[in-house]
């Protein structure tokens, strides 16, 4: 029989091809990149988020407002006085007694202003058994937190006077010490912590120090280019700190999965008898391609995030969605350049007992397969109706209790549980003051606010504010003549209960304001605070929902349809995401909302799920998801196209993949369950979240659901409708010809300058 000779075309094959052949050259451009992105990133500096930036609607404007007008609150605190004996009340001469010993105390210390006497302000609880002594913290209010201690010292000393009465500091400035004191070092380090737990599950998949090595140095290279890239965005798209910390977890996660993927392969070919430079070339034609393929879904999925029309989010979408272009590049570019340059030594630093040679002679098995996935792949591939209804039975049955999800902003109580001091002071003064600690802030501004128009409307509002049930007063008011605005502090009714206190909010939203400070010609009054924050960002978040998801669906939808050409094999990979999804919904809510089984991770039932994480979960897993399923589908495919049954395609993928999905996944779940150690109920949520979904992900999706699907589908997993032709073809690097006879061996795959018989 004739032989035709087919050559490989493709971006990741040529990019392998070059960076192998001109080995130093890559490495050279990779590390002047990094340096580069870093230097003029630092140079440029970041912008960070402003507050008005943060949210639209009214709280937006009426940060705005404040900024605009150059008004700088400062952080405001509070000292709660209480009779620790229901008699002792704010009427009896040891109460008077205390509250001036308070007032003097703080005074005393020079880093307070604006002292005020709850006799004057009448700030003295129904009961009369509670009184609350507020001031302001002097100087910039986002360092009030470093200069507060001689303040919190101060009022100790008066608490060791007065044995009858509970005396306690809470406000801004205290709470951001006591966090500071208590987590500040809780992200540090989750994510240092993350990186040696990588290394030693590399270690462990590997068995050598060199190569568990290079997947982290290239995944913190990324990360570090990244940091400089941007730093030179933020002066586009401002940054904060959270799209920081999310860009290192998913830069990790993909950084060193992507050179997992690459690595392997390459360890693969070589372990089949192939010569170093032809396994690099086929691990560039065949895992480099996956790579992209991947990357730039999970890009696509992190852009989801940009039409959310919230300013954390964008950030967070282009700090991710940069981070994974920048990995993935690495992977098929100075990826292969250092592997061409280790060549044998690779291997440097045997772990004897961990090498995959040694486990193989232990296991008396070759190359990567998995004895494990190979058994339980004989019994979905043997029933695949039994496995996909029990598999698909059991995700849907987790996913149920996703459609009772409720989402707000934890309250203190809710974020951090009994586990500090402060959160007992917090749930004290709610009681006593409803709303007290976290008022309704309402930003009144007008063309002469001293006007007699203007002055009737803010008493108006004060009183409707009480008469309508929706707070107990007293209701401040704070006055800045030059700028012509007022600050108007209305406590609402429910207090730390938000679901009461929004209530009170829209009380005060739709009736007390068009009814008071409304009917004023040119007078603007956004109201906001944590109430109204949590309120607005909710609302906004649910009118991105659909937006996002759609871009996101259709999106991966269309690239998966490019890259395998089969309409088959883009709506399964969709539905399989989806369902992985909501598995991973159903377990927060569960766990955080229910509080089933909670204790397991040491978390508990706080009744909602953090408001900005099933969107930012949606966005993450999806992406990630995409990972390990171009990774296998790309493994059957390259199968099927070198002439072995889909049955057996199906079995070939998922058991050469098993390995490598394995210690990905590990490392995946063991960095993101560092996160859920975290003291921080929302940060649990995340980590909980993000590691069962990835668990779930790569056991249950691609070891029973995907193999059964696709063994009932058979051919027509392959199908792509002839209208379709006309579409770009985005398929795979490697071009193949499928034999002529069944009986002939399956032939390698080609590679970019390699002939292949066929």
């Amino acid at each position: 029989m004739g032989k035709r000779d087919t050559r490989v075309r493709g971006i990741a094959a040529r990019a392998g091809g070059w960076s192998a052949r001109h080995r130093w050259a890559a490495v050279g451009i990779w590390v002047l990149f990094v340096v580069l992105a870093m230097g003029l990133g630092s140079a440029a500096g970041t912008v960070e988020l402003k507050d008005s930036e943060q949210l639209g609607g009214e709280t937006g404007r009426a940060a705005a407002i404040a900024e605009q007008a150059g008004i700088e609150e400062p952080a405001g605190e509070t000292v709660l006085l209480q009779g620790k004996e229901s008699s002792l009340k704010a009427t009896d001469s040891e109460f008077r007694a205390a509250v001036a010993a308070v007032i003097k105390a703080v005074e005393g210390t020079g880093k307070v202003t604006d002292v005020t006497s709850p006799y004057d302000t009448k700030t003295i609880s129904k009961d009369g058994r509670s009184a609350l002594v507020q001031f302001d913290m002097r100087g910039d209010a986002d360092t009030a937190g470093e200069r507060v201690e001689p303040v919190l010292k101060a009022v100790e000393e008066v608490q060791k006077d007065h044995e009858a009465l509970r005396i306690e500091e809470i406000g801004g400035a205290s709470m951001n010490k006591t966090f500071d004191d208590a987590f500040g070092d809780d992200f540090k380090q989750a994510e240092f912590s993350a990186v040696p737990v990588a290394l030693g599950i590399l270690l462990v998949a590997f068995g050598a120090l060199v190569a568990a090595l290079v997947p982290v140095l290239l995944a913190i290279t990324a990360i570090m280019a990244t940091m400089g890239l941007m730093m030179l965005v933020s002066h586009v798209q401002p940054m904060d700190e959270t799209s920081s910390s999310v860009m290192l977890l998913v830069g990790l996660a993909v950084g060193v999965d992507y050179c997992l993927f690459y690595l392997r392969r390459e360890r693969e070919e070589r372990a089949a008898g192939r010569d170093h430079e032809t396994a690099l070339r086929i691990a560039a034609a065949t895992s480099g391609r996956a790579i992209i393929v991947s990357g730039v879904t999970v890009c696509v999925a992190m852009a989801g995030m940009l039409f959310t029309g919230i300013a954390t989010f964008k950030a967070m979408g282009l700090a991710s969605l940069m981070v994974v272009a920048v990995a993935m590049v690495g992977s098929v570019t100075v990826l292969p350049a250092v592997l061409s340059l280790l060549g044998k030594r690779v291997e440097t630093g045997r772990i004897p007992f961990l090498h995959p040679d040694k486990r193989r002679k232990t296991a008396g098995g070759s190359g990567n397969d998995s004895r494990f996935w190979t058994s339980v792949l004989r019994v979905v591939l043997a029933k695949p109706v039994i496995s996909l209804i029990v598999a698909a039975g059991a995700l849907v049955a987790i996913a149920a209790p996703a459609l009772g999800m409720k989402t707000q902003n934890l309250t203190l109580d809710q974020e951090f549980g009994d586990s500090l001091p402060i959160v007992a002071t917090y749930e004290r003064v709610n009681e006593a003051f409803p709303g007290g600690s976290d008022p309704a802030e309402v930003v009144v501004k007008a063309d002469d606010i001293n006007s007699a128009e203007v002055k009737s409307a803010i008493a108006d509002f004060r009183e409707r504010a009480v008469s309508s049930g929706a707070s107990r007063g007293p209701v401040d008011v704070k006055v800045h003549d030059t700028q012509n605005i007022a600050f108007v502090y209305v406590p609402l009714v429910g207090g730390s209960n938000l679901d009461k206190a929004e209530k009170s909010l829209d009380i005060i939203r739709d009736d007390v304001r068009p009814a008071t400070l409304g009917k004023v010609d040119g007078v603007e009054a956004p109201v906001t605070g944590q109430v109204a924050g949590s309120k607005d960002f909710n609302d906004q978040l649910v009118s991105a929902v659909a937006p996002v998801f759609a871009f996101v669906v259709v999106f991966a939808f269309v690239l998966m349809l490019l890259s395998f050409r089969s309409l088959t094999i883009a709506i399964t990979s969709i539905v399989l995401n989806l369902l992985s999804v909501g598995a991973a919904y159903g377990i927060l809510v569960a766990v955080f909302q229910h509080g089933w089984g909670a204790s397991l991770v040491g978390a508990e039932g706080v009744g909602a799920i953090i408001t900005w994480l099933p969107l930012f979960l949606f966005v993450i897993l999806f992406g990630l998801s995409m990972d390990y399923h171009v990774f296998v589908v790309s493994r059957i495919r390259e199968a099927r196209l070198r002439g072995l049954t889909t049955r057996d395609s199906i079995q070939h993928g998922v058991v050469t993949t098993a390995g490598v999905i394995t210690s990905a996944a590990v490392i995946m779940v063991a960095v993101f369950a560092i996160f859920g150690t975290l003291s921080m109920q929302s940060m649990k949520q995340m980590g909980v979240g993000l590691a069962a979904a990835v668990l779930i992900d790569a056991t249950i999706i691609r070891g029973v659901l995907l193999p059964a699907v696709m063994a009932l589908l058979g051919e027509r997993n392959w199908y792509f409708p002839k209208w379709l032709n006309r579409l770009p073809d985005l398929s795979h690097d490697e071009s193949f010809e499928e034999p002529s006879t069944r009986s002939q061996p399956p032939q390698p795959p080609a590679v970019e300058g390699e002939r292949v018989g066929v």
